[in-house]
């Protein structure tokens, strides 16, 4: 393929764009170019799917939109750009219309839901000394501490934030399930990938954190999106 779309990349909870720096590193590798990393402010859905439609806006020509975690619902909500022509859901959430990620994670609720406490401004933080066995229990302990120390807390109500028309229905996806995930329960990734009818389903022997993790994989399905998705 000589010319190869954008990637643009969409964090989820806890963290920021800075967490797909392994994946970023191995695309550039494999020879994309135009790589992009959304910042999202994690205030609400609407928020998050509005900054992301800009940067995908910026970019002239097709992009692959690549959710993790709770990016997964924004590039739900956002992916129906017409420029979009592929979405691939990194161990995320993909809602349903009126579904939200909140709704989701209760009807299989992930094993280390205890680990996650509101602060008194109303956001919702990982226990800095439970994030690495919560959400990355596939790093090192130091790569995970500076995960945990540099979380970015999304504000609780986002996890209310429900899903208007969910742009896997028009739009073809990919998924990649994280079968030792600990922030998202692995049956809801299953469940959520099998009602979508993606092109294809990977599992991985990985924590949430399967970007940082398990970036060739990640990379392998982003570059089959890519491929089969050329114009």
């Amino acid at each position: 393929m000589a010319d190869k779309p954008a990637i643009v990349l969409v964090h989820g909870f806890w963290g920021g764009a800075a967490h797909w720096a392994n994946v970023i590193v191995e695309l550039r590798k494999r020879g994309y170019g135009k790589l992009h990393a959304v910042e999202n402010p994690l205030t609400s859905l609407a928020d998050d799917a509005e900054r992301t439609r800009k940067m995908v806006k910026q970019v002239d020509g097709p992009v692959v939109l690549v959710g993790h975690s709770y990016g997964g619902a924004v590039i739900t909500e956002a992916g129906d750009l017409p420029n979009v022509t592929a979405l691939v859901y990194i161990a995320a959430f993909a809602p349903d219309a009126g579904e939200s990620p909140g709704q989701i994670s209760q009807e299989n609720p992930p094993a280390a839901f205890d680990n996650i406490a509101p602060d008194s401004d109303g956001y919702l933080w990982i226990k800095q000394d439970k994030f690495h066995e919560s959400f990355a229990q596939d790093l090192t302990e130091d790569e995970a501490f500076v995960m945990a120390v540099t979380q970015k807390a999304p504000l609780a109500s986002t996890f209310g934030d429900t899903v208007t028309s969910p742009a896997w229905r028009a739009k073809p996806c990919w998924y990649q399930v994280s079968s030792e995930d600990r922030m998202i329960h692995p049956d809801n990734e299953r469940r959520m990938a099998q009602r979508m009818n993606p092109r294809k389903v990977v599992e991985l022997d990985a924590s949430h954190a399967s970007l940082a993790s398990r970036p060739a994989e990640v990379c392998d399905l982003i570059d089959l999106a890519a491929r089969e998705t050329a114009g």
